[in-house]
């Protein structure tokens, strides 16, 4: 430990003391955030933001940001303790993408980073369920140091910090994994590991596997036997465990979710604020994540949707390159990554800040149902997004005949409200491919919960609502009696959103 960093360990011991880890503290993290006076530890040590390096962005109990090393250490167990003896899980962390011949911003795959908070590429994880007081060994594998490389890549992390911070019973070279993993399941009856999508949709071969198990610091060559292991019955499906466990998220988790959105619900509100009649679609996307950044995010959660005017009537319009007219309505479906978790927010609000009539009329009547939806997302319930989606159906038909739609058999399932009402939301936008939508909602699940309406210009709707799109989508934490939005930042009753367009609420575009 370096002596400059050592002075500072009171009155960070001081920090850690006011949010201990049971109660994460609620305030913002960001790039604008003061560091501790007189340390300044350039280039970092490790690969990937630490308490050591980072003391901006973590806090001292914290292997990520807002999560500290023991809730990484409990979804472990928790897996291995599932598991039948005789088990051992296999993770490989995400490949490096490309875009001409210029890296990608790098993300871990979920699963890989929700089970071990080890953020480089190159790595895997080797979990080997045994009879300890742990209930598992841990074999970490990544590239290590090697200052050639870091020159131009940036640092990596040690074998020996490896073992200190991720917890690690052993750190070994990506190049030793080929070898390792083979001697390693030649012991187990029972391996859980998934195989990689192949070009096909949905098709998942050996062939796709060997990809999979081959980074690119290893020839294919060695993993051909470990390939020929795997293709057997002893081959277990691992995502649809660890989904079991990411359906569920904890306080921890919460509260990262909750400033995840809050981000993204600031930004949304400013960028109300930001509008104009002759500004471009495009203008608003890159202004909501200009403040995204601003605040802290890594990046966006998906694509964003600014759809003005007609346009909204296109569930996933993402070209976002035309110009807005006086008297339209902007719907944007737009939500940031932080700390790790998405956001998934959708506001529709006037582009010159004030609904007409049929406007105000249509965006009442989506609320009100939206509102009544929110309420529902309880334990006590006794729900399903299916049963919740039914009801959304059932609310947007009741509430569009109250404004004078006639509605025949199809028209709102197939036309006005073509899309489902929710999905799960966590590390990923939809958090998992494997989640249920008949599964009862129970407390500590995050799901989305966004009706809208979308009026084509044809002569069985009422005109003066004709290509008028409105969605309105929040996060929302299921609990036993209660629901809390998480994504409370943006506004969406109708004095709210016309005082976020007019500067009325006091914000101000940046």
């Amino acid at each position: 430990m370096c002596s400059s960093f050592r002075s500072l360990l009171p009155a960070l011991r001081g920090v850690a003391a006011r949010c201990p880890p049971s109660q994460i503290c609620t305030s913002l993290r960001t790039y604008a955030t003061e560091a501790v006076p007189g340390y300044d530890h350039k280039p970092s040590h490790y690969g990937q933001p630490l308490f050591q390096s980072h003391p901006h962005l973590l806090r001292p109990n914290e292997l990520t940001p807002g999560i500290p090393s023991e809730e990484y250490e409990r979804r472990r167990k928790e897996l291995m303790d599932s598991l039948p003896s005789n088990s051992v899980v296999v993770l490989i962390a995400a490949p490096v993408k490309y875009m001409s011949g210029s890296i990608y911003k790098y993300r871990q795959g979920s699963d890989f980073w929700y089970l071990t908070g080890f953020e480089e590429p190159d790595s895997a994880v080797v979990l080997e369920k045994n009879a300890s007081s742990r209930g598992y060994r841990m074999t970490l594998f990544s590239n290590g140091k090697d200052s050639a490389k870091e020159k131009w890549d940036g640092p990596r992390t040690g074998f020996d910090d490896a073992l200190n911070v991720f917890k690690a019973d052993d750190a070994l070279t990506i190049k030793a994994f080929p070898g390792q993993l083979r001697s390693m399941i030649s012991l187990y009856s029972n391996v859980y590991i998934d195989l990689p999508q192949s070009p096909r949709k949905n098709a998942r071969s050996t062939k796709s596997l060997l990809r999979y198990l081959s980074p690119s610091v290893n020839p294919r060559s060695e993993y051909e036997s470990v390939v020929e292991s795997l293709s057997s019955s002893r081959r277990k499906p691992l995502a649809p465990l660890i989904a079991q466990l990411r359906a569920f998220k904890s306080v921890c988790e919460q509260q990262v979710m909750r400033m995840a959105a809050d981000i993204s619900g600031r930004s949304h509100a400013k960028t109300m604020r930001f509008t104009r009649p002759g500004i471009s679609e495009s203008a608003l996307a890159a202004h909501f994540e200009y403040l995204c950044s601003l605040s802290g995010s890594q990046r966006l959660a998906y694509v964003p949707v600014v759809a003005s005017g007609p346009n909204a009537l296109i569930i996933h319009y993402t070209s976002n390159n035309q110009v807005i007219q006086d008297g339209e309505m902007i719907l944007m479906d737009a939500g940031c990554e932080y700390n790790g978790y998405a956001s998934d927010i959708t506001r529709t609000y006037p582009a010159n800040g004030s609904f007409t009539p049929p406007q105000k009329e249509l965006y009442s009547a989506v609320l009100s149902a939206q509102k009544t939806l929110v309420g529902l997302c309880t334990e006590a319930e006794g729900l399903s997004l299916h049963d919740l989606h039914r009801k959304s159906c059932d609310l947007l038909r009741q509430e569009l005949k109250q404004i004078g739609f006639t509605l025949h058999t199809g028209d709102l399932e197939r036309i006005l409200y073509p899309h489902f009402l929710s999905h799960p939301i966590g590390i990923d936008l939809h958090e998992s491919s494997y989640s249920d939508r008949g599964e009862l909602l129970k407390a500590g699940m995050v799901i989305t919960v966004e009706p809208g309406i979308y009026v084509p210009p044809t002569a069985q709707f009422p005109k003066h609502f004709h290509n008028i799109g409105i969605r309105i989508e929040d996060e929302v934490l299921v609990g036993e009696k209660h629901s809390v939005v998480l994504s409370v930042s943006a506004p969406k009753e109708i004095a709210d959103v016309e005082g976020a367009c007019q500067g009325l609420l006091g914000l101000e575009p940046i």
